[in-house]
């Protein structure tokens, strides 16, 4: 998590639309020239080719639940503490995705995949789901440990709930490896994967008052040596700690980049970011849901 601070812009001008603005004075000092018919003059609309943006994939509801069998297996067996959920449970979580779904008017037209977070003290899990369109069951596939916003400590804040989604307007990152005074790697091992959810108003965890703040959400793992044993309880500023397994079975899978394949097929940034080996699910989604189990349920008339 990084709460805001100042921002540094990427360069020093701001480029719109191709086009550069030049201030009244220098214009006025610029020599005369002549006229310049408008049809010697190229736009950047022009010289620039469409961009042809490849369609997020899209399987019938049996493939779907096929894959993500497919997917919860390889999970069970190559991230240590993922666990199966009751069929009671796993329909508690669905009700709460789903609620959060319909408050965001977040659209389910294809079948994919939901990172569901549950910021519960009691809790700490995040439960991965199959979301289907047209009303069909939900499935769920597993959980596991995940560390939240802790409160009582200053600067730290309460992970917001709602639908946060992994647009392609953000580009994450990779961690650096680097330790603090402490000697902790605050997000985890080099090269650990960091999905960056933008600016997210969120609760100060140490004021009384729960006065609300903006911190920058990011999904990022923890230091493997000293933290991630510590993984299933409140502890990060802010955002959610995953465990190394999970940052890289997410990243070699994709679990939530399907925005982000779509980016890759025409921005190297994007390309660059992604594993070169990865094996992109088709039922891959691009949201992070976090939910609260604590709160009381709404009520109904």
């Amino acid at each position: 998590m990084r709460a805001v601070g100042t921002l540094a812009l990427p360069g020093a001008w701001i480029v719109a639309a191709g086009v550069l603005a030049v201030s009244a004075p220098a214009r006025a000092a610029a020599p005369q020239s002549a006229p310049v018919s408008p049809a010697a003059i190229a736009t950047p609309a022009e010289d620039t080719p469409p961009v042809d943006i490849p369609a997020l994939p899209a399987l019938d509801d049996d493939a779907a639940r096929a894959e993500a069998a497919r997917l919860a297996g390889l999970m069970r067996r190559l991230v240590p503490h993922f666990q199966p959920v009751p069929p009671v449970r796993a329909m508690d979580w669905i009700r709460l995705a789903r609620a959060q779904v319909r408050d965001a008017h977040l659209p389910i037209d294809r079948a994919q995949l939901l990172m569901v977070v549950d910021r519960n003290p009691r809790v700490q899990r995040v439960c991965f789901m199959l979301a289907l369109p047209d009303g069909a069951p939900w499935q769920v596939l597993g959980t596991a440990r995940v560390s939240t916003g802790q409160t009582g400590r200053k600067y730290y804040y309460i992970t917001p709930t709602g639908a946060f989604i992994n647009s392609a307007d953000r580009l994450g990152y990779r961690a650096q490896g680097t330790r603090n005074e402490h000697g902790i790697r605050g997000i985890g091992a080099k090269g650990m994967r960091v999905w960056d959810m933008g600016w997210q108003w969120a609760e100060k965890g140490w004021l009384p008052s729960r006065e609300k703040g903006q911190i920058r959400l990011e999904i990022h793992a923890t230091d493997p040596d000293f933290l991630e044993t510590r993984l299933g309880h409140p502890a990060s500023e802010g955002c959610v700690r995953i465990p190394a397994a999970l940052n890289v079975f997410m990243d070699r899978y994709g679990l939530i980049d399907a925005l982000y394949e779509q980016a890759a097929s025409y921005d190297g940034r994007f390309r660059a970011l992604l594993p070169h080996d990865r094996t992109p699910t088709p039922i891959a989604g691009d949201c992070l849901i976090v939910v609260d189990s604590a709160d009381p349920p709404p009520a109904t008339n």
